[in-house]
């Protein structure tokens, strides 16, 4: 009985977790569309929550990367190993939750990773460390995937702006608008097929650790369709801090640069879950508009700025791995099986909706019409 409620514990935590994904990674999606007036505000999160949730069906690879690939699901067994998924996906929001109020466009993905690590190195050691996929399907294509973004983005404006140099302002802006659309959808869809496979990977994880599943088993279909839901509607509720930096405080941006950063944040994103890469999707978007900005002059990026988000995306892993071992601690420090997952989620909503409450009094811009 108390391995089957830690279980629904994990699972209802990791869509909380897929939720804040969604809501801190909405400017990701919808910054450069809005900042550049090429959609309003209510209309590109809508599109975004929409296309994040039909994306999320499209394929399953990022999923078993997270299943199988960072940790090894046969080294942890019963009620314990769900305690270890649980403190990591606590890690990872109490990471996400940090940076959205501060404004900080850190990675929701590498959050979930590394809460993931901390708590199963607290738990069973480097044993249980997939090492190799580790470093080949994370950490390696987190580094290379947004300069990657930032090159693609850069030689994108740069043939852009030659085509478009002698003909009229009107007609050039009111083109890249339109384009951007397209270009938004993309990476929406592509946020999607990234981001809502981690969470998937995560349930899949506590799944064969619980025995509901045999090792190496896709996600079933109401783990698919949850987790789509859960980011699509995180998607829609809207990070609106986090989006005014990505959209204005890194450059000032225009048309001809909002549809370069997004086409080329879409494409490596694609790319990158084709081969089951949980990329960072904060970390390739700021990398498209940090290319596109550079392109036009070096003064062009606002480099403090960017400096900033550059602290934050190098303290999340060990961050949210440091959260995630210190609350599988409490965990055993409570005895283990349901109380500590019990306490904490308990201790957690009230903290949660403190937070916001606190925001909401400090005046955080909010949209008409979401919740």
């Amino acid at each position: 009985m108390d391995a089957h409620l830690i279980l629904i514990i994990v699972v209802v935590t990791a869509l909380a977790f897929d939720f804040t994904n969604g809501f801190h990674d909405t400017a990701n999606v919808v910054a450069t569309s809005i900042s550049t007036g090429a959609a309003s505000p209510k209309v590109a999160i809508a599109f975004a929550a929409v296309l994040n949730f039909v994306g999320a069906f499209i394929s399953i690879q990022v999923a078993a990367t997270i299943a199988s690939d960072v940790v090894n699901p046969e080294a942890l067994a019963g009620a314990d190993a769900l305690n270890v998924v649980f403190a990591g996906l606590v890690g990872a929001i109490s990471w996400n939750l940090i940076t959205w109020y501060y404004g900080l466009p850190s990675s929701s993905s590498h959050a979930l990773i590394g809460g993931i690590v901390g708590s199963t190195l607290a738990a069973v050691g480097t044993g249980a460390i997939e090492l190799d996929g580790l470093v080949g399907k994370v950490l390696v294509p987190g580094v290379i995937a947004p300069i990657l973004a930032f090159l693609v983005a850069a030689l994108a404006i740069s043939i852009s702006y030659r085509i478009v140099n002698n003909l009229r302002p009107g007609p050039v802006n009111r083109g890249y608008r339109v384009s951007q659309i397209a270009s938004g959808g993309l990476l929406a869809l592509a946020h999607g097929t990234n981001d809502a496979q981690k969470t998937m990977g995560v349930i899949t994880l506590a799944l064969i650790a619980d025995g509901t599943l045999a090792a190496g088993s896709d996600p079933p279909f109401w783990v698919i369709f949850s987790a789509a839901s859960a980011i699509a509607l995180g998607t829609y509720s809207g990070g609106w801090k986090i989006i005014k930096t990505t959209g204005t405080k890194i450059i000032k941006m225009d048309t001809a640069q909002g549809f370069a950063s997004q086409g080329a944040g879409a494409a490596v994103i694609m790319a990158s879950s084709h081969f089951g890469f949980p990329l960072s999707t904060t970390h390739v978007i700021n990398g498209g508009i940090m290319g596109s900005g550079i392109a036009k002059r070096l003064s062009a990026v606002r480099w403090g700025v960017a400096g900033n988000i550059v602290t934050a995306w190098l303290l999340t892993l060990p961050a949210a791995a440091a959260i995630g071992a210190a609350i599988y601690g409490i965990t055993v420090l409570a005895g283990g099986g349901t109380v500590g997952p019990v306490i904490i989620s308990a201790v957690s909503v009230v903290l949660i909706i403190a937070t916001f409450i606190r925001r909401a009094r400090r005046g955080a811009p909010v949209a008409a019409g979401h919740s």
